[in-house]
């Protein structure tokens, strides 16, 4: 190696694409507007970070790369960064962690629904489709409150959470999170979540909810029918439901090797029968078909040739669209996958059941706000995950120059990525908000 080293005192970031999230958040009047609820914890002296400042660098630190309270670091060492986003000090973990076990169940829950309400208020669009799941986060340490033994597929017999998530599909952004502990089924307490997560959707239209088997119950449909909704929900494979799946006669051939049928179906539990679309994938023709195997005839070789799926709906569309609408599900879960991978979904966490909840619902928070830059200022037709924004838009070497009286951020771009950059930052000028959707 034919050099040697020298240093600077120059300030000098690796993530100079983060100023057009800055430019974002000053638009929607982040600061001004959330961070400062009358439930928003305040700092016990006067040495202390306000909230504003705790709650736009957690945010930060987040979109940085940080899935864990450790990596917030990566910014507090950051001064460039500090000055891009105003800061007059970046907070550490620990201040993080002293200030998201300060809630209580009460303030959070004012907190967490001013939260989603402003969120949606940003977006002249309605008639929504929901989707509610939920998921595992396996929990490695000793004392965190809620972290019990339950359903665990990957990590059997290790303590969890259990917590439910609802999703707007048309915005892939998250309407409401409840943290539960881990011992919970996936229905417990949902028709309480559900209210929850429609009163922070107040002023906008649910049209239709998909909901997977784990949610399949008489109770739960019966409250939709009372609804100004429509739903579709997976079928547990019951084994009258499987009988009914056998005796079908008229299935109709919707592509090569995939069949539909429809009934109305009427569980000897149920006050009403309700239609039941079924589909079922010839195995020969497509291996990696979804679905389940009839479990009640293993010797009936025309069934073991099929997987089968089976939905619940109230929708008056044919079976096989109903079929096409339930399959656009599925990115629920990849919205998951990415809150894991990327948000620190399931690393998050504190002893205090409210702290734990706390941080997970202002990472929502990063989420939400990442998916309005996604959908709104870059406009891209490829939903592309944080950790692909975060190398491709924001990770940009930068650093301040003052020249005369002006203040310059210097960008690290060659020549072709600078018009690119460039007319990023005109469209986020340009934008008004609320944001209209624009739909293909």
């Amino acid at each position: 190696m034919d050099f040697e080293i020298g240093y600077t005192s120059r300030e000098i970031t690796p993530w100079g694409g983060m100023v057009v999230l800055k430019q974002m958040l000053d638009k929607l009047g982040f600061s001004e507007r959330i961070a400062q609820h009358p439930d928003m914890p305040i700092p016990g002296s006067n040495a202390g970070y306000d909230p504003a400042t705790i709650i736009e660098a957690f945010t930060t630190s987040v979109w940085c790369g940080a899935n864990r309270f450790l990596h917030t670091e990566v910014t507090r060492h950051d001064p460039a960064i500090a000055r891009i986003f105003g800061w007059a000090r970046t907070p550490g973990q620990d201040t993080y962690k002293r200030f998201f076990q300060k809630f209580s169940t009460a303030s959070l829950h004012r907190v967490r629904e001013h939260l989603y309400q402003w969120a949606f208020s940003k977006i002249k669009f309605d008639n929504y489709t929901l989707d509610c799941d939920s998921s595992i986060l396996t929990r490695y340490g000793t004392g965190q409150q809620g972290a019990k033994k339950g359903y665990n597929p990957t990590k059997r017999g290790r303590l969890s959470h259990h917590p439910l998530i609802a999703f707007v599909s048309d915005v892939k952004m998250v309407a409401n999170m409840w943290l539960r502990s881990g011992d919970t089924s996936s229905s417990n307490n949902f028709l309480a979540f559900l209210e929850d997560t429609l009163s922070k959707l107040r002023g906008k239209t649910v049209s239709l909810m998909r909901l997977d088997s784990g949610f399949c119950s008489e109770e739960i449909m019966s409250y939709l029918e009372s609804k100004p909704m429509d739903y579709v929900i997976a079928a547990r494979f019951y084994e009258p439901v499987q009988r009914v799946l056998k005796a079908s006669q008229s299935w109709l051939r919707v592509d090569e090797g995939i069949e539909i049928s429809e009934v109305q179906y009427k569980s000897p539990k149920w006050k009403q029968p309700r239609r039941l679309v079924m589909v079922r994938q010839r195995i020969a023709d497509r291996p990696a078909a979804p679905g389940k195997m009839l479990r009640l005839f293993p010797d009936d070789d025309v069934v073991a040739g099929y997987r089968y799926t089976a939905y619940y709906t109230s929708l008056k569309l044919s079976a096989a669209e109903v079929w096409r609408i339930y399959r656009g599900r599925a990115d629920a879960e990849n919205r998951i996958k990415e809150l894991k991978a990327d948000f620190g979904f399931d690393s998050f966490n504190l002893r205090s059941f409210e702290g734990t909840e706390a941080s997970l619902t202002f990472a929502m928070l990063a989420y939400n706000l990442m998916a309005m830059f996604r959908q709104f200022v870059l406009q891209s037709k490829t939903q592309h995950t944080l950790s692909t924004l975060r190398y491709k838009t924001f990770a940009i070497g930068a650093y301040f120059e003052k020249v005369k009286d002006k203040v310059i951020l210097r960008l690290s771009l060659r020549m072709k990525r600078r018009a690119w950059f460039a007319g990023l930052w005109e469209e986020g000028k340009r934008q008004e908000i609320p944001w209209k959707m624009a739909i293909a």
